[in-house]
């Protein structure tokens, strides 16, 4: 049994209002454009209480694969401001990582900087920190992709 505590920081900038981005993770209909299970995968599930004491599960299976789970809670949320939430990943009823993650919405020239900062402890080698960093960074390129589509607004 071993755990390995890391965090890190991803800055990403998107050419619209702190409003509209902060709406991308608040609305089930945009965040679900951007972060819920991909469509191919099997036994989907996905909700958004997106409320202090609120939270997210976000679960499915690659065909034949393994059952992956994302498991929250909001801790806090201000408005256009800042999102508090812990989660837990899971692989097949196994705990990966619980994590601690701040998301702050700045108003920047031309629209939003965006801070998402992440505190772990990752489980028994099931997850490292580099590869949820990266993993994460690809997640908010796609809240980018979709904020500059207009999708998420």
């Amino acid at each position: 049994m071993s755990v390995i505590h890391a965090d890190f920081t991803i800055e990403r900038q998107y050419d619209c209002t702190p409003s509209q981005t902060f709406s991308a993770f608040a609305d089930p209909d945009l965040k679900g454009r951007w972060f819920a299970v991909p469509t191919d995968w099997e036994s989907r599930t996905w909700e958004l209480d997106f409320r202090v004491g609120g939270g997210e599960l976000n679960k499915g299976a690659p065909a034949g694969g393994s059952v992956h789970t994302f498991k929250s809670r909001y801790h806090d949320i201000v408005a256009d401001e800042r999102i508090v939430f812990a989660y837990d990943l899971l692989i097949d009823d196994r705990l990966m990582s619980t994590s601690l993650t701040t998301v702050q919405f700045f108003p920047a020239e031309g629209g939003t900087r965006l801070l998402f900062t992440e505190q772990g402890a990752f489980f028994d080698g099931l997850d490292d920190p580099a590869g949820r960093e990266h993993g994460t960074g690809k997640l908010l390129d796609a809240l980018g992709e979709q904020l500059a589509a207009g999708t998420a607004r």
